[in-house]
């Protein structure tokens, strides 16, 4: 039995060219009642992301900040990817807490949507709502092929009506395994939809 403070479902991000308009459309329009942790991985050198982190955080409900090592995620909170750095999730008893790491770049990407992705695919307790979103290149492909076999996973990609650039989205539909797509504008209502 989950207590209080705890949550059923993850909700992970990737995104690259593009997503801090995308991440500004998605975030702003969750509700502060938010039951779930968001994790984010945006494409970005470092330095940068703490700025994102902060304008986003002023314009949504929930809180939007960048994340920590060993800090224990929490509901109603978006957590982005340092830039330069990979984010992990690690499991630890009740607790998941993010993982912080400066190891190699993985297909060029430092953060890597794929790192986070196989990370989170190893949470044997929680269901999974996975969202690729405008970006260049593949990144996130192979992480949604990990969560898709690791079960309790739903996959939507922003459709190429609203992306800016259509890559990531269209490298995860060659998976076969995406569940839905969606208009930028729909992504937060059908988000909500999955977690109630």
């Amino acid at each position: 039995m989950l207590s209080e403070d705890q949550y059923h479902t993850i909700v992970c991000i990737g995104t690259s060219t593009g997503g801090p308009r995308a991440l500004q459309a998605v975030l702003s329009a969750l509700p502060r009642t938010l039951q779930v942790p968001v994790l984010i991985v945006q494409h970005m050198p470092p330095n940068f992301t703490k700025s994102l982190a902060n304008r986003l955080n002023n314009l949504s409900e929930i809180e939007v900040k960048e994340a920590e090592d060993g800090e224990i995620l929490q509901k109603g909170t978006a957590y982005i990817a340092p830039g330069g750095k990979h984010m992990l999730l690690i499991s630890q008893g009740r607790e998941v807490r993010i993982k912080i790491a400066e190891t190699e770049p993985v297909n060029g990407h430092r953060p890597s949507v794929d790192v986070l992705f196989q990370s989170v695919s190893q949470l044997k307790t929680h269901k999974k709502i996975a969202v690729i979103m405008t970006g260049m290149g593949s990144d996130g492909k192979k992480g949604i092929i990990h969560l898709k076999e690791n079960g309790q996973t739903i996959v939507m990609v922003e459709s190429s009506e609203s992306c800016i650039v259509y890559g990531m989205p269209r490298a995860a539909i060659e998976t076969g395994l995406v569940d839905s797509v969606s208009k930028l504008d729909d992504i937060a209502m059908n988000i909500m939809k999955l977690i109630e």
